[in-house]
Order: C-alpha cells, then sequence, then structure tokens
C-alpha cells in the first residue's frame, strides 16, 4: 500500500492550479542544449588531445636529440659517430614522427673536438587529427662531451 501511495503524490499535480505557465516554453530546451553543445565538446577534446601530441613530440624530439648526440660521442670516427647517432634517434621517432628524421652534426670537428653537438628534426602527426594538414617541424638539439676513453691515443 505504500507504494502505491508514493507512485500517487508523486504523479499528482503541485496544486489545484495546474501546470506553471513557463512549463510549456522550455520543453525540449536540454535537448537543443546538447545538440549544439556535444560538438562543441568533442572539438575541444580533439583540440587537447592534438596539442598533447605536439607536447609529446616535442619530448621525443628532444630525447632522441640526446641519445644521438650521447652515441654519436662515443664513438672514435665522425663517419661512424654520424651513423650512430642516426640510428639512436631513428629508434628513439619511429612512432612519433611522419616523415624522416634529420640528423646533422653542428658542432665543429670531431678529431681535435672535446663535443659532440647535433640538431634532429622530423615532422609530427600533432594537428592531423582535427583535420588540419599544416607541416609541424619539431627541432631538438643537444650536445655531448667526446668521451676521452673511447678516442684512439696520439
Amino acid at each position: 500500500m505504500g507504494a502505491r501511495r508514493l507512485v500517487r503524490h508523486l504523479n499528482s499535480p503541485r496544486d489545484a492550479r495546474g501546470p506553471s505557465r513557463g512549463a510549456g516554453r522550455d520543453r525540449g530546451l536540454s535537448t537543443v542544449e546538447v545538440v549544439i553543445l556535444a560538438p562543441v565538446m568533442i572539438l575541444f577534446v580533439l583540440v587537447l588531445v592534438a596539442f598533447g601530441q605536439l607536447v609529446d613530440g616535442r619530448g621525443a624530439v628532444d630525447g632522441a636529440a640526446r641519445d644521438a648526440a650521447r652515441s654519436g660521442s662515443l664513438q672514435w670516427e665522425e663517419g661512424t659517430a654520424m651513423s650512430e647517432a642516426r640510428r639512436a634517434a631513428e629508434a628513439d621517432l619511429t612512432d612519433v614522427c611522419s616523415g624522416p628524421v634529420e640528423i646533422s652534426k653542428t658542432s665543429a670537428g670531431f678529431e681535435n673536438a672535446d663535443l659532440f653537438s647535433v640538431e634532429v628534426s622530423c615532422q609530427v602527426r600533432g594537428l592531423a587529427i582535427l583535420g588540419l594538414d599544416i607541416p609541424t617541424t619539431l627541432t631538438g638539439h643537444s650536445t655531448s662531451p667526446l668521451d676521452p676513453y673511447k678516442r684512439k691515443a696520439g
């Protein structure tokens, strides 16, 4: 008996005058709000994801430059140093870059130098998730001291 009384109470009008005057005009308003706001919210989430990918790409490129400089600094010859630097950078950036990885040595000399510097750059997919085909090239620089124990004795 208690459940029936509760249902009757919930279905009965609040007072004898009937529904309020403005209730009919608000009918369906929440549906319109959802239809308008849902695409805006989805676009906002996609923008956050796209910029998150750019930040992640920046960290990956900087890490690849650091690894490339360290790998190259451990070698005895400049040619071997550049090939090891390229191998290290490409291994770090396989899932990040959408194009080829470019590596260049920015330090002067190799035989009599104390430092090995590289610049790593590649294009990332960042804003492609939004349908914007804007090429975004990220570049990272790093320097590592040449290992004196790996150098040829003179």
